[in-house]
């Protein structure tokens, strides 16, 4: 049996990923930050669906400010294969906490290769990079080679693990691989992330809990993609027999009007009836354009989309009006 460590496991990535190991029969082990109140919610079902009733996964206090402990959790652990999901992932709030995320989301993976190479265990170790790191983009559509130019304290702390994460690889042959991860959602996303944001807030528009929506650039686009597929890859990654770096993306590009187009659309709703602007939720540097090039990933790894734009819209609003009690058969147009 195999055993995996997920940094980030509560996470959306975390609990997608967590699902997939435990379904190939991995002994699964994941990171948690102590806190006062339960945060496990994407994960508690994998203690209570009768699917995973032989699954073997274990939760353990970490921080990834703290070597020590990170030391420590491999000694005891020894997984085979550690996925780096951890950080401080919202673009907006690096701005407000630069400090904090350049120490969690940068320095943070610095302490987990350290670790590897101090309890010299036998492991393969998975980055997850952002394609928040091409930033102001130098080429359309960014692909591996594409320069970087991060318009964020996340891209940057990204762009830091990223090579610091090629760094180990080369200089101590360490089988390391960075996912460069376009955006990727799913009914998991947290709900301060734009697409989450507007599926809850439909959603409660209809029960009537809710009349506003308030947004900031409506004009940004994405290369959006569904989590559960993109967690598939980063399992491929680490499966290949030398580590290497991949975009992960769509190849398609959507603004967040197209996706509040869709999503209104699907209740019959027009979004613009709801939708007000509030300048505190533009960023101080924007990213305008993202639009990934997967090719490598197909042509080595074998990965590709499975899940389109259109459905995955669909599914974030049927989830959503589940949670608010609502019945998709009959708000959702066919």
């Amino acid at each position: 049996m195999k055993r995996a460590l997920i940094t980030g496991i509560t996470g959306q990535d975390g609990s997608y990923l967590a699902e997939l190991l435990l379904e190939k029969g991995y002994e699964v082990h994941g990171i948690i930050r102590r806190s006062s109140s339960f945060n496990t919610d994407r994960i508690d079902h994998l203690y209570k669906d009768p699917h995973y009733k032989d699954a073997r996964l274990f939760l353990h206090y970490g921080d990834l400010s703290d070597s020590t402990g990170l030391n420590r959790t491999l000694r005891q652990i020894k997984p085979a294969e550690i996925y780096h999901l951890g950080a401080q992932s919202h673009v907006r709030v690096s701005f407000d906490i630069p400090e904090y995320t350049g120490d969690v989301t940068g320095l943070g993976t610095i302490r987990l290769l350290d670790a590897i190479l101090d309890t010299g265990i036998e492991t393969r170790f998975y980055q997850a990079s952002s394609s928040e790191m091409f930033g102001k983009v130098l080429e359309v559509p960014q692909k591996e080679t594409t320069p970087f130019y991060p318009r964020s304290p996340y891209g940057c702390a990204k762009v830091y693990a990223y090579w610091i994460t090629v760094n180990y690889r080369e200089g101590y042959n360490l089988h390391a691989s960075n996912g460069i991860l376009f955006n990727h959602e799913s009914p998991r996303r947290g709900e301060t992330f734009v697409t989450r944001k507007i599926t809850r807030a439909l959603a409660r528009i209809l029960t009537g809990k809710q009349s506003e929506l308030f947004l900031g650039n409506l004009d940004a686009k994405r290369d959006w993609g569904y989590a559960k597929d993109y967690v598939e890859a980063m399992w491929m990654m680490l499966q290949t027999p030398k580590g290497d770096d991949y975009v992960i993306a769509t190849g398609e590009t959507h603004s967040i009007k197209d996706f509040l187009d869709l999503s209104f659309g699907l209740v019959d709703r027009d979004w613009a009836d709801y939708v007000k602007i509030d300048p505190k939720y533009y960023r101080p540097t924007e990213v305008d354009l993202l639009i990934g090039d997967p090719s490598k990933a197909k042509s080595q790894l074998g990965w590709k989309p499975k899940c389109s734009f259109s459905e995955l819209v669909r599914l974030m609003v049927t989830e959503d009006l589940k949670l608010e009690g609502l019945d998709p058969e009959k708000w959702i147009k066919k």
